[in-house]
């Protein structure tokens, strides 16, 4: 688990306010979003930025606070991002290439995780490993998602 030292800080009220309302994190504890909130930097982007290029080399995870993104494989547009989104989890999970670029299409806010950061809240955080898988696959299985919606 994640170790927890001493009370949030005042400014990182926001930054758990913004993880609580990102379904990745919604299970999480008052104490895990405090000790993620202390291991995530905020990141604020104008439109047409690209903070994740395809091939490039996983450094971190990005979690949409606000804002609209796009994400593109070999410039086909691959889906749409918005608030609660998350980018990234690929290829830090596989050891692999960028499989996209993420291109932002308004201002963003992101909460910005780095690769050891992201390592530590997988395996620190129960529950988190299973809801990163289930994303993988309804990203690679379309129709899973759609599946588990009607359900």
């Amino acid at each position: 688990m994640i170790g927890i030292h001493g009370y949030p800080r005042a400014h990182d009220s926001k930054k758990i306010a913004r993880l609580r309302s990102v379904p990745l994190f919604a299970d999480c504890t008052d104490d895990q979003l405090a000790a993620i909130a202390r291991l995530t930097d905020e990141l604020a982007l104008p439109a047409g930025r690209r903070p994740i290029h395809e091939g490039g080399h996983p450094h971190e995870f990005l979690v949409l606070v606000e804002g609209e993104a796009e994400a593109r494989r070999g410039g086909r547009l691959l889906r749409r991002l918005g608030p609660g989104d998350f980018v990234g989890e690929l290829s830090l999970l596989s050891g692999g290439p960028r499989t996209a670029t993420v291109v932002t299409t308004t201002p963003v806010r992101l909460l910005v995780l780095t690769d050891r950061a992201f390592a530590r809240i997988v395996e620190g955080v129960p529950g988190i490993s299973l809801k990163l898988m289930r994303a993988v696959a309804e990203r690679a299985l379309p129709e899973a998602a759609a599946t588990r919606a009607a359900a």
